[in-house]
């Protein structure tokens, strides 16, 4: 029976070298001369340090442009306030979506249901999968996906037939 995945994870390798090249972006600048503006990244953790509030933002709008280029959706960005750490500096924390949740899973089900589409939708751990008796019906449950859940950046992958 035909089946598709419908996931969400951004690509690794290619979020890593946004995060590279924003820090390289920093250390060229002008305006971060003198400043303690770096970022890092852990994981799925991106923290950005700074002097103020306006740097922190600098330093977002590289990476978000950096992201954009490389093709990472930024979408996939959780960011997070903007604290106080030590002194005069601030932090700020970035977390990369990764799997499904609970509650969009539950929605991306229903709404295939309620499409009274000839496919079926289920959870599968982070990823929810859909089968069909057709692939035209699996496309067509992409297309509806795309166009209705726009808040996450959906993967479609393992098309299996």
């Amino acid at each position: 029976m035909p089946s598709f995945d419908a996931t969400l994870e951004a690509d690794p390798a290619e979020l890593k070298n946004a995060v590279d090249q924003t820090a390289k972006e920093i250390g060229t600048r002008f305006d971060f001369k003198g400043s303690s503006a770096k970022i890092e990244q852990k994981e799925r953790e991106i923290t950005i340090y700074a002097d103020s509030d306006f740097q922190v933002g600098q330093v977002r709008d590289v990476l978000i442009a950096k992201c954009a280029k490389r093709g990472v959706d930024v979408r996939f960005l959780d960011v997070g306030s903007v604290e106080k750490i030590g002194g005069d500096k601030v932090k700020q924390l970035i977390k990369v979506r990764h799997g499904i949740a609970g509650d969009d899973a539950k929605k991306i089900v229903r709404i295939i249901k309620d499409s009274k589409m000839k496919v079926q939708a289920s959870i599968q751990g982070d990823a929810v999968r859909i089968t069909g008796n057709k692939r035209d019906d699996l496309q067509e449950a992409i297309a509806l996906l795309k166009k209705q859940v726009t808040e996450l950046p959906l993967n479609f992958g393992n098309f299996r037939d």
